[in-house]
């Protein structure tokens, strides 16, 4: 199968939208990552997803929509979900909802929930709305990679899979949506984003944060939202994660670098001077810079054959919160505490 990588205009939209029509896939921009869409209410199209990204069929997927009313067929809709959908509709939360029959089984990994997003992006919202239907998309990167930033990264792995990539430039936010969970009797979070919990308990009254955010999940436990089972995020090099106070993290990565050839570092700015001569690579100066370039890094290391990764860490509030669950399930939890 030929690839093609389009930027995002009249024409390509119109090709884009029959596409998803005609039960095919295309891999679009979002505020968040680049996301792998499929007709949600078409069984075999999102099986064609899963089969793209070599993904487990255990694993849910989120739904797309361009409207909030495009939302009501597919989920049982309530006050909440309206209230949290005026404070950050569109944009990166993701919400879990009891679902309706006419979302097939596939898309929720036999879930009772479906998982809804309205994206802030104007090429994403042009897309979906050529789809004229509900579109479901995973990131668009083969299954356990870090998750593509921009359609190039989308063509690494893509190519030869999808008939078509729209290009949207580099995504603004840089980490997948905040999956918040309805169906409980508090808000949870289970996969935080860029909507925070605490923003979120501001609009709600209250959010919870699921303990397997930053935990793996056992090996009897369902995974309720995407991220959470398998390897996520990863880069082909080995990740490990170094948590204490920043003195003592620069000595402990020092060391482990200097005692593994064509290593590498990623540091916050404020810190890069405790690593000496050493090449580190840039975070940024907050989490929101680390969100935004993280991916990025990650996939530059693979392009490089990278085989060793060692990295600070964050605190785990707000936007950091995302960083490090990232960050966490990329390394699969090897994390030392000095």
């Amino acid at each position: 199968m030929n690839t093609e990588l389009l930027p995002i205009t009249t024409d390509s939209l119109r090709r884009a939208g029959a596409l998803i029509q005609e039960g095919q896939l295309v891999a679009f921009p979002t505020e968040t990552v680049y996301g792998l869409g499929g007709n949600a209410l078409d069984e075999q199209a999102v099986l064609n997803i899963f089969r793209a990204k070599e993904r487990p069929v255990d694993n849910p997927l989120i739904v797309h929509i361009a409207s909030r009313e495009q939302a009501f067929p597919l989920c049982r809709w309530t006050d909440l979900a309206d209230t949290l959908a005026d404070a950050f509709w569109p944009g990166p939360l993701t919400l879990l909802l009891p679902r309706t029959a006419l979302v097939p089984d596939v898309v929720t990994a036999g879930l009772s929930t479906v998982a809804l997003r309205l994206p802030d992006h104007e090429g994403a919202l042009a897309f979906l709305a050529s789809c004229g239907r509900p579109v479901a998309a995973p990131s668009a990167n083969r299954s356990g990679r870090p998750s593509p930033t921009t359609a190039q990264h989308v063509l690494e792995d893509m190519a030869g899979r999808i008939p078509l990539i729209l290009d949207g430039g580099i995504s603004q936010v840089g980490l997948e949506s905040t999956v918040l969970d309805l169906s409980g009797e508090h808000p949870t979070v289970l996969r935080p984003g860029a909507v925070t919990p605490e923003q979120i308990a501001m609009v709600a009254g209250s959010c919870e944060v699921a303990d397997s955010v930053m935990r793996p999940l056992q090996a009897d436990e369902r995974a309720p939202s995407p991220g959470m089972r398998h390897r996520h995020y990863a880069p082909q090099g080995r990740l490990t994660l170094v948590q204490g106070h920043p003195d003592a993290v620069a000595r402990e990565i020092g060391r482990l670098y200097d005692a593994q050839p064509g290593a590498r570092i990623l540091a916050m700015h404020s810190h890069l001077a405790l690593y000496g001569d050493r090449p580190v690579s840039d975070l940024g100066l907050d989490a929101a810079d680390a969100a935004h370039r993280l991916f990025y890094l990650l996939r530059s290391f693979d392009a490089q054959g990278v085989p060793r990764i060692f990295s600070e860490t964050l605190p785990p509030t707000g936007l950091g919160l995302a960083v490090m669950n990232r960050l966490a399930r990329a390394a699969e939890f090897d994390i030392i505490k000095v």
